[in-house]
């Protein structure tokens, strides 16, 4: 029952969020009906095309969510399921929800143009300068993060005794380790799927952008694809080295990132968010069921903050890097003014699409925080999610999938082992599709940077090869040599900053307006504070990891840090002294008539 008061709080301030906090600040920005939408009034059929907020707020959902509402909550338990949950809740709320909400609503005001191109207009080309290096870095970074992660959960081993099953069974392909335990190879079941469920993509693609086949049946033949993939998957489990999963990954996504949308990058998002909204289902109902029945109990402390500041750091501020995307993040702002602005066709739904999205977002790290807690035993989460020097990699992802096989277990009945099977499954789709997504604005982003710096790039910096080659080199450079925890506090930092340099350029947006946000400003430097505390803290554990790329990253982000601040502070002092200007002339001719 405990589960369930937690649940149940969270959901219902989600819910009064999103009625009362988030139609006040609907009604300050003036949501207005009557104004035509970009997707209204260009309507070019390709980017601008006016859709159905329901259908948006699916593509927003899919591109904003992923895996990041799941590592982070998984990493961040080990200071205890309590203060998880009021970061995740209070921060999705004030922050998070309202940074989205600001994002959209700016993007759409100004022509559906990026949050890059708003912080040009209010900051000036320094802010945009900072902002292109800042996204640059955050990509790296969480590219290299995702890349590590889904190479070792790829190759996920688990005793088969602990999957609730005996020595003789048949479900699943094992071995025998050097301590002579027998494990279950469940990394390899979901290798055979992504790698089917990726070489169809093509076909569907191809059935729903050219030959225009009904949604519903593509969907159907969607659904079976990813069936027959795990059912083959049981079969012929296939098992690689971490290594060489990387060096693939890494070929693989410098391909994708010039490949048409429709032919991978769209139909493997039209297939994995599936699996996103059916485990979203499946865990509502597990901790439901569970918390009613009496057969869930948290096996986590409710606090735990001395072993956490122990491996991680001081609660504050590593605790709100740690779970970037289940409270704010940076990346969103990019989606918000990448696609989702230039498809909405009513500008209220703007509110519905970035304030809820989010709250559904950071329901969705909630109800990771609680599965963990209650369905996975301690001991097992902290062997492996934070290993000793003499353990093996940490493993976020199979720790998250063991606990949701443990929770359809003991809730709903179904079979530990094809529980954990689709958590993994509900993880790897989409930690592939963000390396998809990903690599490809960081191809842009390097032409636009090259721009900026050179007065005219040779031809070979603005080729797409040399751009998505750099980016996947990097990315795989970063990733194999710094662990996965400590490129995931970097991703952190980065996100949290980027996140930060929104707020302030919306801020500055809406005081050209002559409005001070200051549900906004206030947001905007609590993150600028926490994030600048972390880039202070975390050189000494870089140093302990002997992780100097890390290290020279967060000393180049400091600086960027610094430069946002000054160029902020003099923007704000500016648009100031103007509405103080303009509110003193409007005095004087009220004052003369």
């Amino acid at each position: 029952m405990q589960v369930l008061v937690y649940l149940f709080v969270a959901v219902i301030l989600y819910v009064l969020a999103g009625r009362i906090y988030g139609n006040y600040i609907g009604r300050f920005f003036g949501l207005n009906a009557e104004r035509p939408t970009p997707a209204v009034v260009v309507n070019d059929g390709r980017d601008f095309v006016p859709t159905k907020t329901s259908v948006v707020f699916g593509h927003h959902f899919a591109t904003i969510a992923g895996a990041g509402p799941i590592l982070g909550p998984t990493l961040a338990l080990l200071y205890g399921y309590l203060p998880a949950w009021i970061w995740i809740v209070f921060g999705g709320i004030f922050i998070g929800a309202v940074h989205d909400f600001s994002a959209l609503f700016a993007s759409v005001r100004e022509e559906g143009r990026s949050i890059s191109e708003i912080a040009r207009r209010a900051m000036g080309k320094t802010g945009f300068t900072l902002f292109i290096i800042f996204t640059i870095i955050m990509i790296l970074l969480v590219t290299s993060s995702f890349l590590k992660a889904t190479a070792v959960s790829l190759t996920s081993e688990w005793p088969i005794e602990k999957l609730g099953l005996t020595a003789d069974q048949t479900l699943l392909k094992t071995r025998v380790n050097n301590d002579g335990v027998l494990l279950g190879r469940i990394g390899g079941i979901a290798s055979t799927s992504v790698i089917i469920i990726t070489g169809m993509a093509p076909l569907l693609g191809y059935l729903l952008y050219k030959k225009n086949v009904r949604v519903a049946y593509v969907f159907l033949l969607a659904a079976l694809l990813c069936i027959i993939s795990v059912v083959i998957g049981f079969q012929v489990p296939i098992t690689l080295q971490p290594t060489t999963w990387m060096i693939i990954l890494a070929v693989y996504v410098t391909l994708a990132a010039g490949i048409p949308v429709w032919i991978i990058l769209q139909p493997r998002d039209f297939t994995n968010v599936q699996l996103l909204y059916a485990g979203i289902c499946l865990l509502t109902a597990g901790l439901v069921a569970g918390g009613f029945s009496g057969s869930l109990h948290f096996s986590a402390p409710a606090s735990n903050i001395a072993e956490g500041t122990g491996h991680i750091g001081f609660i504050w501020p590593m605790l709100c890097i740690t779970i970037a995307c289940g409270a704010v993040s940076g990346f969103h702002a990019l989606a918000a003014g990448g696609t989702t602005s230039k498809q909405v066709r009513d500008e209220r739904a703007t509110k519905s699409i970035g304030f809820n999205a989010m709250l559904l977002e950071s329901a969705l790290a909630v109800g990771v925080v609680l599965a963990l807690a209650s369905s996975l035993n301690f001991s097992d989460y902290k062997s492996l999610v934070w290993p000793t020097l003499a353990g093996g990699k940490a493993n976020p992802v199979l720790a998250f999938s063991l606990a949701v096989g443990h929770l359809l277990n003991s809730s709903l009945g179904i079979p530990t082992a094809i529980g954990t099977i689709f958590g993994i499954l509900m993880v790897e789709g989409f930690v592939v599709t963000t390396l998809d997504s990903a690599v490809r604005i960081n191809r842009y982003l390097f032409e636009e940077l090259w721009s900026i710096i050179l007065a005219s790039p040779p031809k070979a910096m603005r080729s797409y090869w040399f751009n998505s080659g750099l980016s996947a080199v990097l990315m795989l450079v970063m990733a194999y040599y710094n662990a996965f925890v400590t490129n995931w506090l970097a991703f952190g930092s980065a996100n949290q900053l980027l996140a930060a340099l929104t707020l302030f350029s919306i801020a500055v947006w809406f005081m050209s307006r002559g409005k001070i946000a200051w549900m906004i400003i206030i947001p905007g430097i609590f993150m600028m504070v926490t994030t600048i505390a972390s880039l202070l803290l975390l050189p000494r554990l870089y140093l302990e990891k002997h992780a100097y790329t890390l290290l020279v990253m967060d000393l180049l982000l400091l600086a960027l840090s610094l430069g946002v601040v000054i160029v902020a502070a003099k923007t704000f002092r500016s648009k100031w002294l103007e509405m103080k200007k303009m509110g003193a002339a409007q005095e004087i001719e009220f004052a003369q008539k």
